[in-house]
């Protein structure tokens, strides 16, 4: 990659910050403006895509834009990152998602941390993780295999879609499942629910990243 790795670290960090930001941001501003739990989520939904089109295509050429451990993850697996480079991604992402919670609390005048209460937990919610995380990881492997320049729209619209589809609005992302567990808003999770998701979203992530290295190579590359 043509950026050294202190820039694509910072790269990792700043756009799980802005991501995590969007999401606590627009739903503490949706919580504010309206009751109506339906139009609050569309709210949170919007933002969210929208700053995901923007993230992936300002910060995609430095870093890879993933933002998220279960794309590193993947991005392990299929030798495109080495271990070390992989854990310093997951690790600035975690703390990137956890600075983007606070700098959303403070631009609200809110405790800039406070541990979740909102529960999330049960059978399919877990389910709806391993789909929507499951579902983000085959967009990505498909994007950059067949139409890479539109990835920042592919994934912010599924992201999008995925909010409403979900039983558990598609986190799908495990830095933001810890990041949402600092904010007692509409957006949060629980402490005590973020394990489960995060194992979720990461049993989603291997089973998409399996079955994209078979599917989305052709013949002759299998051969080889």
């Amino acid at each position: 990659m043509p950026f050294d790795l202190p820039r694509r670290l910072a790269a990792e960090a700043l756009g799980t910050g802005l991501l995590v930001m969007a999401v606590v941001g627009s739903g503490i501003m949706a919580e504010r403006l309206t009751d109506d739990v339906a139009v609050a989520l569309l709210g949170n939904t919007l933002a969210t895509g929208a700053m995901l089109v923007v993230l992936i295509s300002m910060l995609g050429p430095i870093s890879g834009a993933q933002f998220n451990p279960a794309v590193t993850l993947a991005a392990l697996l299929g030798r495109q990152l080495g271990a070390a480079t992989a854990l310093a991604y997951v690790v600035v992402q975690i703390l990137g998602g956890a600075a983007g919670a606070m700098a959303a609390h403070a631009m609200f005048a809110e405790q800039l941390l406070a541990w979740s209460t909102n529960a999330r937990t049960g059978g399919g919610q877990w389910l709806a993780e391993g789909v929507a995380t499951f579902g983000l990881l085959l967009t990505i492997a498909a994007g950059l295999r067949f139409a890479a320049s539109a990835l920042p729209w592919l994934v912010g619209l599924y992201i999008t879609a995925a909010y409403w589809f979900t039983a558990s609005t598609s986190f799908a992302n495990p830095a933001v499942t810890l990041a949402r567990t600092l904010t007692d808003s509409f957006s949060g999770i629980r402490p005590v629910d973020a394990p489960a998701f995060i194992a979720a979203q990461l049993a989603g992530a291997l089973l998409a990243t399996v079955l994209a290295g078979w599917l989305f190579r052709p013949d002759q590359e299998l051969r080889t």
